[in-house]
């Protein structure tokens, strides 16, 4: 005899008891008061960092005079930003455009490589098991303390004693070092790289060379691009590492550049308007490097969090 099972599916609830939120429901968690909170806090960070961003941008459109007779923050009557700028190329046959190239060559190439570096240190100390990988990584954790500017003098001792002072390698050697980057990297391979998967590869025939680049440095791409950006930055605004191995007009970096156009507005203040309009191409590069590499980071943090 065949029996009808006449249970009713549909769930029951008893009363006072909550229903279930839907799968795309989004609203648990957000209260109006924490929403505010968050808001008033991310604003103040914002405008923290947007109005000397903004103070470079109107300063840099106005002359000597309306610098200091208009307010800071509003444009004067008198729009000369493409005359600064003009100004500002074209001062000393172009100086300005070889400092640029100066401070790309040493952020550019000295990020890359310190990215690189620290990428396969961080990667060894977390994958290859050897004597002393723990002292090593203490090592390291403790460079991350030590400040720049204690080993500025030591280098420079050390480079002069190599003949190496006041040349491109002065600067462009010591920024190749990141022992944040290291540490980052090695923290980071420790958490999404997987074992098993350096073990597969191993098995299908494949060097530790080739393992590190197609695996290794793809799955770390979020923490290479970070230790990218930082170095970059860092060796961007360097100024006092450049200020004691340099001497030649010529090797100056951005930096150290506008600092002694600076330094020459108390006698003749017409370099205000090479100072400020120096200021504001010094900061284009940098825009657009966190414009371009943002999506790369944003990509690679989000990656498999979805499925």
């Amino acid at each position: 005899m065949t029996t009808t099972d006449t249970t009713d599916p549909t769930p029951t609830f008893s009363v006072g008891a909550q229903a279930p939120r839907s799968a795309h429901d989004r609203s648990a968690g957000r209260r109006s008061g924490t929403r505010i909170l968050v808001t008033a806090i991310l604003v103040v960070v914002a405008v923290y960092f947007l109005v000397p961003v903004y103070w470079v941008v109107v300063a840099a459109t106005k002359t000597t005079q309306d610098l200091f007779s208009t307010n800071g923050f509003a444009f004067s009557g008198n729009f000369a930003l493409w005359h600064n700028l003009a100004e500002v190329l074209n001062f000393q046959d172009g100086i300005f455009l070889r400092w640029l190239l100066n401070s790309v060559l040493y952020a550019g190439v000295g990020a890359l490589l310190a990215t690189y570096f620290a990428a396969a240190g961080g990667y060894a100390l977390s994958k290859y098991a050897f004597r002393g990988r723990g002292f090593i990584f203490g090592l390291i954790l403790g460079g991350v303390l030590v400040p720049g500017t204690a080993t500025a003098l030591p280098l420079f001792l050390l480079f002069s004693e190599l003949g190496l002072a006041n040349t491109y390698w002065a600067v462009l050697l010591p920024s190749l070092v990141s022992p944040f980057g290291l540490f980052l990297c090695r923290i980071y391979a420790d958490a999404t790289v997987d074992t098993a998967l350096v073990e597969a590869a191993r098995l299908d025939g494949a060097g530790e060379l080739r393992i590190f680049h197609t695996v290794g440095l793809r799955i770390m791409t979020p923490a290479l691009v970070t230790v990218f950006l930082f170095q970059l930055v860092g060796i961007w605004n360097n100024y006092f590492l450049p200020l004691v191995m340099l001497s030649d007009v010529r090797l100056y970096p951005i930096t150290l550049g506008l600092n002694s156009w600076r330094s020459q507005t108390d006698r003749l203040p017409e370099f205000y308007e090479l100072t400020t309009g120096g200021v504001l191409l010094s900061i284009i590069p940098l825009a657009i490097a966190m414009i371009v590499l943002q999506r790369f980071w944003r990509g690679g943090l989000t990656e498999g969090s979805v499925k």
